[in-house]
């Protein structure tokens, strides 16, 4: 394959373009329902706040923009999810240019995300690990610029705290880039004094705390609801010693699972697995910082805590797994055997939404087989012969009070949980299966 500058950038964007339009097609054609996650999003944007029960704001009013748009059709949502991944992959893909000057070098570490599931059969379900993976880029990105740069600029810092506060405010998990990024500067600044401390450093940090401070006042008045509840899906209050070992175990065994197609791509492309790593390197050292130093604080969590690691909390951290292993093995890698590479990236772009929708259409008894739709018209149907106003109030859990947002023309406020006290709050309402629908 021979592959020039203006070859491989077209080759960028066919792929790129192909990938938001069959991961687009492929779930809106054989789904019939949208995603637990993508109908959680939806309900808590009806009644945008500063934070909910379960994740702070940011996937909620992305989804909300969507709807005011596009309405109630499921392409819309899917195309969302898409967009955030094209939009990862770009950064990452401009990411990888300034680190190789070599535009072969990286496409191919774009395409090895290819391998990742995260990064293609997980993507239809719009969620907040969808949500955060364009934030996580874009900290990587700007952090490299100051890193890399021997004069600060103003504008690469402000924009650093601009996206970190977003990623933050996807998902709380961010934290362990943060931590990383900050671990850094702090042993290229104090330890290895490889650069000199800038106050204008701190200006990502003015600008992340000021972004937050909404949030952190709606947490501090909601009884810090979201960390009570990430906390509780770890597991930790059952946690006993034998967790301590267990858990991080079945942890690295999964990370081991996930980037078995990885390495398989990565087989058809290296002459021989040898590689000399030193740390005087400013480039591995960076790479390092943003690729292991996440995980390695992952594994530890749940070491220390006992706590499990949910494979999905894992989505955004593998993004420039393919930059490090290219960086490592550059001199390894034999472009000779580069159609060999491409044809197993080709088997992969292909197979992952063959098999989505091939499990959407077989298999029937899952979230998005749920007839939200249908439910939707008879409840409206029951509302219309004793009530002449329309539903703006839909109460129940965000599965089914959810789906009853979305599909309904009304597009009613979710509002939580049925409690005596919202009931009391409605002037007229009815109740079926746990949902109650009224009117304020």
């Amino acid at each position: 394959m021979n592959l020039n500058k203006t070859n491989i950038n077209k080759l960028f964007y066919i792929f790129i373009t192909a990938h938001l339009i069959l991961w687009t097609l492929v779930p809106s054609l054989t789904n019939n329902n949208l995603p637990l996650d993508t109908i959680e999003a939806l309900a808590w944007g009806s009644n945008l706040d500063w934070g909910f029960n379960k994740h702070p704001p940011v996937s909620a009013f992305f989804s909300e923009i969507f709807y005011q748009i596009f309405g109630a059709q499921d392409w819309a949502y899917y195309l969302l999810s898409q967009i955030f991944i094209v939009i990862t992959f770009f950064v990452v893909f401009k990411f990888a240019e300034e680190l190789f000057k070599d535009k072969t070098l990286s496409l191919i570490s774009v395409f090895l995300l290819e391998g990742i599931y995260f990064y293609n059969f997980t993507t239809p379900e719009f969620n907040v690990n969808v949500c955060q993976l364009p934030f996580w880029a874009l900290c990587v990105y700007y952090s490299w610029k100051l890193f890399n740069n021997q004069k600060i600029k103003f504008k690469d810092c402000f924009w650093l705290g601009v996206f970190a506060a977003i990623g933050f405010l996807s998902k709380y998990l961010f934290i362990y880039l943060l931590i990383s990024i900050d671990l850094l500067f702090f042993y290229t600044i104090f330890i290895k004094k490889y650069k000199k401390f800038n106050f204008k450093y701190l200006i990502s940090l003015e600008v992340f705390i000021v972004l937050l401070v909404p949030h952190l006042i709606w947490l501090i008045n909601n009884d810090y609801i979201t960390i009570t509840y990430g906390l509780a899906r770890t597991g930790l209050e059952n946690s006993n010693i034998l967790d301590h070992i267990i858990h991080p175990l079945i942890f690295l065994g999964k990370q081991i699972g996930i980037l078995i197609p990885f390495f398989i791509m990565l087989f058809f492309l290296i002459k021989k697995f040898k590689f000399k790593i030193s740390l005087k390197d400013k480039k591995l050292l960076f790479l390092i910082f943003v690729n292991l130093i996440p995980i390695g604080l992952m594994l530890l969590t749940s070491i220390l805590t006992g706590s499990k690691i949910k494979t999905m909390w894992m989505t955004p951290f593998y993004l420039f797994i393919g930059v490090l292993i290219v960086y490592i093995f550059q001199t390894q890698i034999n472009l000779k055997k580069l159609n060999n590479f491409m044809l197993s990236f080709l088997i992969l772009f292909l197979f992952s939404p063959f098999l989505y929708g091939y499990i959407s259409l077989t298999e029937i008894e899952k979230r998005t087989d749920y007839k939200g739709k249908i439910i939707a018209e008879k409840i409206q149907k029951e509302w219309n012969k004793d009530h002449k106003e329309n539903i703006n109030v839909v109460l129940g859990n965000e599965w089914k009070a959810g789906n009853l947002s979305y599909h309904l023309k009304s597009r009613p406020s979710w509002e939580g949980f049925v409690t005596k006290d919202k009931l009391n709050s409605l002037s007229k309402f009815t109740c079926i299966d746990n949902v109650c629908v009224g009117v304020k």
